[in-house]
């Protein structure tokens, strides 16, 4: 009976001791509760709180640019995309391809269903031709109806079908004077007197005069010598329907009086041909012209590859072509897609919409960049007018100039037609005229027959 009381007694104080522990560690770890009947036990599923802690694998997306300044943005973007979401991280390729060589790759990739990266930028005169047939770009209006009320809706409207969103731009595209203000003084002008494009004309015979260097440079194969100050008259080289304008009357006007500052010498064509190529540039540096007109995104041409001029640049707005007329005009752009082929599309979207629509994103695509975001409510952000690589070199009214003519800015037609036109223009239009000193009518309207050829 003894040795019985003994052994239950020994029971009771192996129970109490279990009872103990067990109360001991709920009270430390709630989560570690036991399960309720039924459930499954705790060890065969992570806790939440053990989930959080677990480091995640970054996801691969690989992204094809052809501008290193876009590559690099992106990569900032992925760098603060992974500090704002360690649950979800990403580890971005982002590779940087010569223009044609990415576009072509992307259109055969695509055609052949296989090879395609997850995002990619598409240059504006590019993406028609990725809208024909079947679009194999994801649709966005998930991630860009939201946001219509707070961006410029044009820059998403160029990237678009049958009412779905395949882009997103990365900037507005405002055009705008760069003006050597060292030589500008040299000649005892000043830039801001200059208020229509016959002002170009006189001031630019002073100019020339007291420096020797001509007032202004024109592209002499290219299209941004040419589609800005036609734009400004609210024509275009394509129509709202699709319709072939590039022999337009405003277009052969203006085209006339640009011929005319060449032959008069108060405007040269590029070196190169072109203002986004290396001898253009090195030209500028070194103080080759008084004044180039291009768009916003030709900022960080200077900041990165023509330091010299540093402190003598400035910024103002275009000419207009008579007194309250349009004095911009936006151009150019790279529309942000993703491919159908990719297997991580809401990952994609997600970082798509981070970088281009976000608050965030858009006061980066300033602070890296210098362009013009497409979210109107940065633009008067106190971001914006803190020091930067830009405000040094250009000033710090840099957004005065925007946000005095962000309303004169007339939207531009991208139309199926539109990348044949374009390179009509380039290629065969702008050498004769501007290279060879063709009558400007004349070319413009052969052109324009041939293209309606089809």
């Amino acid at each position: 009976m003894r040795n019985k009381v003994v052994l239950l007694l020994g029971v009771a104080l192996m129970l109490l001791t279990v009872l103990s522990a067990c109360g001991n560690n709920n009270e430390a770890s709630p989560s570690a509760s036991a399960p309720a009947s039924g459930s499954a036990s705790p060890s065969a599923e992570p806790s939440e709180s053990a989930s959080a802690a677990a480091p995640a694998d970054p996801v691969k997306l690989t992204l094809w640019t052809f501008v290193q300044q876009h590559a690099d943005f992106y990569k900032f973007m992925a760098d603060s995309w992974n500090a704002a979401n360690p649950n979800q991280p990403i580890e971005l390729d982002a590779q940087n391809i010569p223009y044609d060589d990415m576009h072509t790759r992307l259109l055969l990739a695509l055609q052949s269903g296989e090879g395609a990266p997850d995002l990619v930028d598409i240059e504006q005169s590019k993406f028609p031709n990725f809208m024909k047939g079947t679009v194999q770009l994801v649709e966005l209006n998930d991630v860009v109806d939201p946001e219509i009320p707070n961006i410029v809706k044009s820059r998403v409207d160029i990237y678009s079908k049958d009412g779905k969103y395949y882009g997103v731009d990365m900037h507005v595209g405002a055009t705008v004077m760069y003006y050597n203000k060292e030589l500008m003084d040299q000649a005892g002008v000043n830039p801001d007197d200059i208020k229509l494009w016959s002002d170009v004309e006189k001031t630019g015979k002073i100019v020339v005069e007291k420096t020797g260097k001509p007032f202004i440079t024109f592209e002499g194969a290219g299209n941004w010598s040419w589609w800005p100050a036609i734009n400004q008259l609210k024509s275009d080289q394509v129509g709202p329907n699709g319709e072939v304008t590039v022999d337009d009357p405003r277009n052969i006007e203006a085209m006339k009086f640009f011929q005319k500052l060449v032959n008069e010498k108060i405007a040269a064509i590029s070196p190169g041909v072109g203002h986004d190529t290396p001898e253009y540039k090195a030209f500028m540096n070194d103080g080759g012209a008084a004044s180039v007109f291009m768009p916003f995104w030709f900022m960080n041409r200077f900041t990165d590859e023509m330091p010299d001029l540093k402190g003598k640049m400035i910024i103002r707005p275009m000419p207009a072509w008579e007194a309250g007329g349009n004095r911009s005009a936006g151009m150019g752009g790279t529309g942000l897609s993703i491919t159908n082929q990719s297997k991580q599309v809401e990952l994609s979207k997600k970082f798509l919409a981070y970088s281009k629509l976000s608050k965030e994103g858009n006061i980066q695509v300033w602070k890296q960049l210098g362009m013009d975001p497409i979210r109107t409510e940065v633009w008067t952000d106190p971001a914006m007018k803190e020091p930067n690589k830009f405000t040094d070199y250009f000033g710090t009214d840099i957004f005065d100039t925007l946000l005095a003519i962000k309303d004169e800015i007339y939207p531009v037609n991208i139309r199926e037609i539109s990348p044949k036109v374009f390179d009509a223009i380039r290629n065969e239009a702008i050498p004769k005229i501007f290279q060879f000193n063709e009558d400007p009518e004349k070319i413009l309207k052969a052109v324009a027959e041939t293209l309606r050829k089809g």
